[in-house]
């Protein structure tokens, strides 16, 4: 099989032949229709891809090297067809790009088989697509987890095929069930693989959207199974430590907000939870008790710069030293060689004083704020 990647870095010339003949696969460049892209295209317009050329086969014979897909929210997109085969079922592969985002699914092979049926259009799920098995998710548990933005880009693409006769198209994607572990779907009760999402068709790098999409479904399948608190953390190390402080929680309770301090609070607070809490190490909490709503697009001076004038009950030229730092984790040092436990503790609730401004009145807050070996410095209420 020909390497994409190798493809991309070098890539070939067009294809002039018409394409296979039935039962001989087909393989084109996934790299000709989008050299450099920026923006990628998410699994859901992979797999419409992919039926759609599967579609044309049925219809003609052949598989084409590469197909215009129609884009939910307007707009088209030419998508290159990886592989193909026709013999009684047509099958077809793209090869998944995200662009610059860093995405597990990059250069994913996400594919259809396709075969004729009585009428209408059905849409199964097949290798490395996952099942719901909780609920609080956009589709109940015991459906294939392929979100209904792709279930309706599949029947609008497919549509004028579907006047002459019925399909069944069944998504797969190789490798999705080990692709899957390192998501947050075993968490959210996706089980055996990936879901096929997408609500535009495209992925925007690093995209905020996405991110806080992720956030939001966590929050829902923790609610949807009774829970009423929720523990948000910046990621893997401190919700390791997280979950060590409140063993009484099951794992659903504790949702990963990366960067994303106020969404992830209003969205905790929407959804109805009683209880919040924030477990988080000492430079994000600077960057949450500053009260930015997201804590990448800061610079670390002017939040340490802010942390000395809260401390205003230190002695000047220690003050000077914590805004001349070059990290929150330099200041961090110094605070502690000065056994200034007491500064930490105030760091702890002005970050408590941001998180009310974002949950409203409603909820219990509660922070702590951790080392990076999981002691905790500070905690507020």
């Amino acid at each position: 099989m020909v390497d994409p990647a190798k493809k991309l870095a070098n890539p070939s010339p067009k294809p002039t032949n018409p394409g296979p003949k039935a039962g001989q696969p087909k393989r084109t460049d996934p790299a000709k229709a989008l050299p450099l892209l920026k923006t990628g295209f998410s699994t859901g317009t992979a797999a419409t891809a992919a039926a759609l050329a599967a579609a044309i086969a049925l219809k003609d014979g052949r598989i084409p090297d590469q197909v215009t897909v129609t884009l939910p929210k307007g707009g088209q997109i030419e998508i290159p067809i990886f592989e193909g085969t026709i013999q009684k079922c047509v099958q077809t592969v793209v090869v998944k790009e995200a662009g610059d985002d860093p995405d597990v699914t990059n250069r994913a092979h996400v594919g259809v088989i396709l075969a004729e049926r009585g009428q209408g259009l059905a849409i199964a799920g097949g290798e490395g697509v996952g099942r719901i098995t909780k609920p609080g998710l956009v589709l109940p548990p015991g459906e294939w987890a392929i979100n209904p933005v792709p279930r309706r880009m599949l029947a609008e693409n497919l549509g004028p095929f579907l006047k002459e006769t019925g399909l069944a198209v069944t998504v797969f994607i190789r490798d999705g069930q080990a692709l899957a572990e390192k998501t947050l779907n075993p968490r959210l009760g996706v089980v055996g693989g990936l879901s096929v999402l997408g609500t535009s068709g495209l992925v925007k790098p690093f995209s905020h959207g996405a991110y806080v999409a992720t956030i939001d479904g966590a929050l829902s399948v923790a609610r949807a199974i009774g829970l009423t608190e929720a523990v948000l953390t910046t990621g893997g190390r401190s919700e390791a430590f997280a979950r060590e402080l409140r063993p009484d929680l099951p794992e659903e309770a504790f949702v990963q907000i990366a960067d994303y301090f106020q969404a992830g609070l209003a969205k905790a607070a929407q959804k109805g939870f009683t209880a919040i809490g924030l477990a988080v190490f000492f430079g994000k909490a600077v960057k949450q008790a500053a009260g930015h709503g997201c804590t990448h697009a800061h610079k670390n001076d002017m939040d340490l710069k802010a942390l000395a004038q809260w401390l205003h009950f230190l002695p000047n030229r220690l003050r000077d030293e914590i805004a001349r730092s070059p990290t929150a984790l330099a200041a961090l040092d110094l605070l502690k060689a000065h056994g200034q436990a007491r500064s930490i503790e105030i760091v702890a609730q002005k970050a408590l004083s941001s998180a009310r401004a974002y949950a409203g009145p409603k909820p219990r807050l509660w922070a702590v704020i951790l080392d990076f070996d999981g002691t905790v410095l500070a905690q507020a209420e």
